[in-house]
């Protein structure tokens, strides 16, 4: 299903958005929260700079605004819908959700951002 050459591989997996072939992050897991913004400058395969220009992943923070509201909603539906929680448990547990998967929504939404503006290239690997 999810197969490079794929805007959603490389969204999910958070590999470089014009090759897949390795990863932006210096540190894969984002639960490691003093390492969920170290970035390689460059894709070692491709060559890729993935900071276009200065403060480009400020633009991210408006795609995570709406990957969290993606998240909260979710959590509403589970909680309040399909499990019958009270509204303050359901309240309670969109906060939940949303703090145990910030570190989540913040690669998402990096992720998001920089394949808005790099498309895939399967000829981009340096020989």
């Amino acid at each position: 299903m999810l197969k490079k050459g794929n805007k959603l591989y490389s969204i999910l997996t958070g590999t470089c958005p014009k090759c897949h072939l390795e990863s932006m992050y210096e540190d894969k897991n984002p639960y490691h929260l003093a390492r969920i913004f170290k970035m390689h400058e460059r894709c070692s395969h491709c060559g890729t700079k993935y900071k276009i220009e200065p403060s480009f992943f400020y633009g991210a923070m408006y795609v995570s605004y709406g990957v969290g509201i993606a998240f909260a909603v979710t959590a509403f539906v589970i909680a309040f819908l399909f499990i019958g929680t009270s509204l303050t448990t359901t309240f309670i547990s969109i906060v939940v959700t949303m703090v145990v998967f910030m570190p989540i929504i913040i690669r998402l939404s990096r992720n998001i951002w920089i394949n808005i503006f790099i498309k895939y290239d399967p000829k981009a690997v340096k020989n």
